[in-house]
């Protein structure tokens, strides 16, 4: 029991091992996109102490020997300083089914959201997609996350925890979508999502512009059923001329889906100074009625 008076257990070297998840970061703060310091902060706010040191030690020394991510739950095996790895949970609780169908409903009414997405990164403004439903997608208390490791140390987090959250981060640095899938969406089922948000938002009609059943209800038929027709034109013209047409969309759309710049020009936002440009060059691209003439046709 030498050695063991003041703590418990006593201080001691871990294993060396290989093969070990290595921390990419190798002094300093360990993130490098938003969203990974993001979820750091969260274990930094649980006060830990010397324990962080030691975890960004054993994270960069590559004693996280694994790492698995699922839905609800973080598993990985941490070496320390007995022969036998630590088993490490870290468990969130995930968001529901329904609720993930309002998240990709809010994401698909900016089509940045799902571009960034797709391009791997992860916009600022996501977050308050998650906050405004009740959602949020980082956990924001402590008592959230479960923390659990098999080690000795009377402490939660241990090291061993610290070590995992950090090369956690480090995983949601190569691959956001890391983040989703802990909270109960993978990849392939989120992006399936926001596909089927836009086609519904796509197959609603404009206002004023009713949906003709004839139209998409038409079956393909074989070319040689239908040589007689071939060139003739589906639609009734004049009751397509008779239509009301849809309303224009709005000639400065672009320049509202884009972030706002925090730029001003003699005290104006530069999108409200583009807004006169783009809606005069859209007024320029349209076209020009042409007059009526009682002149024959020559052929």
């Amino acid at each position: 029991m030498a050695g063991w008076g003041r703590g418990f257990p006593p201080k001691s070297r871990p294993r060396t091992v290989s093969g070990g998840i290595t921390a990419r970061s190798r002094r300093g703060a360990i993130g490098e996109t938003w969203w990974s310091r993001r979820f750091v902060e969260v274990l930094e706010s649980l006060q830990m102490g010397g324990r962080l040191t030691r975890g960004r030690s054993y994270a960069r020394s590559g004693q996280v020997l694994d790492l698995e991510v699922a839905a609800g739950s973080v598993a990985a095996r941490v070496q320390g300083s007995r022969r036998a790895p630590y088993d490490v949970w870290i468990e969130l609780p995930v968001i529901w089914p329904e609720q993930w169908a309002d998240i990709e409903e809010a994401l698909t009414s900016q089509a940045l959201f799902s571009a960034k997405l797709l391009s791997g990164e992860m916009p600022p403004e996501i977050e308050d997609v998650f906050d405004d439903l009740g959602l949020p997608l980082f956990p924001t208390w402590s008592h959230e996350l479960h923390l659990e490791c098999s080690c000795p140390d009377w402490a939660v987090p241990c090291k061993h925890l610290a070590a995992t959250f950090y090369v956690l981060a480090e995983s949601f640095d190569t691959d956001p979508f890391l983040i989703f899938a802990w909270r109960g969406r993978t990849r392939d089922d989120l992006l399936a999502g926001l596909r089927r948000h836009r086609g519904t938002a796509a197959a609603t009609p404009c206002a004023g512009e009713p949906r003709s059943p004839a139209l998409f209800a038409a079956e393909d038929q074989p070319l040689a059923d239908n040589l007689d027709g071939f060139w003739s034109f589906y639609a009734d013209l004049a009751a397509t001329a008779q239509r009301p047409r849809a309303a224009a969309l709005a000639s400065d759309l672009v320049l509202r889906q884009l972030d706002q710049p925090n730029i001003t020009v003699r005290g104006r936002n530069l999108v409200e100074l583009l807004g006169p440009a783009y809606q005069a060059m859209a007024t320029a691209a349209e076209p020009v009625p042409s007059a009526p003439t009682d002149r024959p046709l020559l052929v």
